[in-house]
């Protein structure tokens, strides 16, 4: 019986040991505690719970039902009346701000039109106004000139010709024979020539009044004329040099003068004229200048408009897409 319970006692260590092996070569550890997914039982009432007749039988829950119908209708209808006075507001809101879009637009559109016309007009009128101011004022300016030059030289050859006569007087009454038979007469004589670019109509115009003086003289009579007389038919070729170089000398002096006072007038006349001409060109470039903004301004004006109105048309096609 001893033995027995010694066997017994001594069993338990190789038992022991069994286990643990056991333990260690096993798959399934027993002290890896395995994970399970709990299952929930849901208590929410289906739908086919919901229609059963249990429900349908049961007044509350049939109470309960109507009474969510009703107010969900009731806050349904609500929502509809709200969302039917929004949009009512809205379309108002937008039909309003569309007009006030559609007059702004209108507006902005007449007055860059009215501003795009103004311009346009103002340049077309000054540019007339420019062309005519340059051209009427330079052909006035031209005529008065010509109409100066032409008076300023008929003024230079009454000069000339008076110096002509002053300076043939002058050198005829160095001749004593001309002196004594036509010397109170030369003025007179030379005043009716009107041809003094050369001697030669002085010198016959002088000549002959001699001889026609000299008619009237006869011998015995004529005193001192006498001599004169003789003398220019003596020495008709003497009398015709001299006068041909009293003449020549006085036609030199006359044309002096001539081109001195010509000179002195064309010069006054171009001064006086370049002071009324230079400010017709001012006014002229300053109203091409003018003419030039105005032009500017009409095409920036029209290209934004333009631009403006390409953008519309492609705003609306996006909106009708």
């Amino acid at each position: 019986m001893k033995l027995n319970y010694t066997k017994i006692l001594l069993f338990f260590f190789p038992l022991n040991i069994l286990l643990t092996s056991y333990h260690v070569y096993s798959k399934n550890k027993s002290y890896i505690t395995q994970r399970l997914t709990p299952i929930y039982t849901s208590r929410v009432l289906s739908e086919c719970d919901i229609n059963t007749s249990i429900y349908e039988k049961d007044p509350d829950m049939k109470s309960v039902k109507e009474n969510f119908d009703r107010q969900t209708s009731q806050r349904l209808e609500e929502y509809n009346e709200r969302m039917i006075t929004q949009r009512e507001k809205c379309k108002e809101q937008c039909d309003k701000d569309i007009q006030e879009i559609i007059v702004k637009d209108k507006i902005e559109k007449s007055l860059e039109e009215k501003v795009e016309k103004v311009c346009l007009r103002c340049g077309c009128g000054l540019g007339g106004v420019a062309a005519s101011v340059g051209i009427f004022g330079a052909i006035t300016v031209s005529e008065l000139k010509k109409a100066a030059t032409a008076a300023a030289i008929e003024e230079a050859i009454a000069a000339g010709t008076k110096v002509t006569i002053e300076t043939a007087v002058s050198e005829l009454n160095k001749l004593g024979y001309i002196y004594g038979l036509i010397g109170d007469k030369l003025e007179d004589i030379l005043g009716a020539i009107t041809n003094f670019r050369t001697q030669t109509p002085m010198v016959h115009a002088v000549y002959g009044a001699s001889q026609k003086a000299c008619e009237s003289v006869t011998v015995g009579n004529g005193g001192g004329n006498e001599v004169y007389c003789s003398m220019l038919r003596q020495k008709t070729s003497e009398v015709f040099a001299k006068l041909g170089e009293a003449g020549a000398n006085a036609i030199r002096a006359g044309n002096t003068e001539k081109t001195s006072v010509q000179t002195a007038a064309l010069e006054k006349i171009d001064t006086t004229f370049l002071n009324y001409s230079t400010p017709i060109t001012a006014s002229v470039i300053a109203m091409l200048v003018i003419v030039l903004i105005m032009v500017i301004i009409y095409l920036i004006l029209r290209y934004r408009r333009k631009k403006k109105i390409n953008k519309k048309l492609q705003y609306t096609k996006l909106l009708k897409e």
